[in-house]
């Protein structure tokens, strides 16, 4: 199967088609797919869509923009949203300077408290990063060298700088539909070098659609475009990339996912 391994399903632009898009995903051979939640007044609607299908399952956290300075999230308050069993990742989580909305000190210290919750579930971090490479390497190694913890960075569209250190640091990177962009190739020159074992493609629906469908909304179907450029890009045969990127998610997710799921 092809795994959709970031989107948020259960944003209300699909509220009138989900199930048309969730089959459509399906006839797709997209399999499996990660539904994440950033803020809490997304979370009831995201357990509503991972309770329903077998095949769903849920990440939360706080985006970075989404941090609130007069109330951010406890470590036992995100653990208690953490506890649900089909919630799998931490997140998404991370830094965005892009436009500032939220003073950096309090996006770091959000991201280290979604770093503990991490550590203490023994799931992985997903982590957003926008214009604040220098801050986010710094942080995470400075972390992994306290107490490692999994994770993945998201979306990825960073510097190889950045990539190498997460990928030294034993995290994956996740790859969007800005690769079958024009403009981005710069970053299929960085994605062409990273290691295929560490790899994971995602939507990130319903932003980024890939080409062909680019400037229309986004589905989990359509990571099959990104799939298709990545094989091309690293030269190897469709099937030997869905086996891959299968066994690379199995390997970072498998602490609450049952065998049954990929058999």
């Amino acid at each position: 199967m092809i795994i959709d391994s970031h989107c948020h399903l259960s944003f209300e632009t699909y509220d009138e088609e989900r199930e048309r898009i969730i089959n459509e995903a399906l006839q797709k051979n997209v399999g499996f797919i990660l539904n994440v939640a950033t803020e809490p007044k997304e979370y009831a609607d995201m357990v509503g869509v991972i309770e329903k299908y077998p095949f769903i399952y849920g990440a939360y956290g706080i985006h970075p923009e989404s941090v609130d300075p007069d109330n951010i999230i406890t470590l036992p308050e995100l653990l208690q949203f953490l506890h649900h069993l089909k919630i799998i990742g931490v997140g998404e989580t991370g830094l965005d300077y892009h436009y500032e909305n939220v003073d950096r000190k309090y996006q770091q210290e959000s991201f280290m408290i979604h770093i503990e919750a991490a550590r203490q579930t023994d799931m992985p971090l997903i982590i957003h990063t926008r214009d604040a490479d220098a801050d986010l390497k710094a942080i995470l190694t400075e972390q992994m060298l306290y107490k490692p913890f999994k994770g993945m960075i998201h979306c990825f569209s960073s510097s190889e700088n950045l990539a190498k250190t997460a990928i030294d640091l034993g995290l994956y990177i996740s790859i969007s539909g800005i690769i079958t962009f024009k403009k981005a190739e710069e970053l299929r020159t960085i994605i062409k070098k990273l290691p295929l074992d560490r790899l994971l493609i995602e939507t990130d629906a319903p932003f980024l659609a890939p080409v062909p469908y680019r400037g229309k909304r986004n589905e989990p179907a359509f990571v099959v475009e990104t799939f298709k450029a990545l094989a091309q890009l690293k030269g190897v045969k469709e099937d030997v990339l869905e086996e891959q990127l299968m066994l690379n998610f199995k390997h970072l997710f498998k602490n609450k996912l049952g065998k049954e799921l990929f058999v």
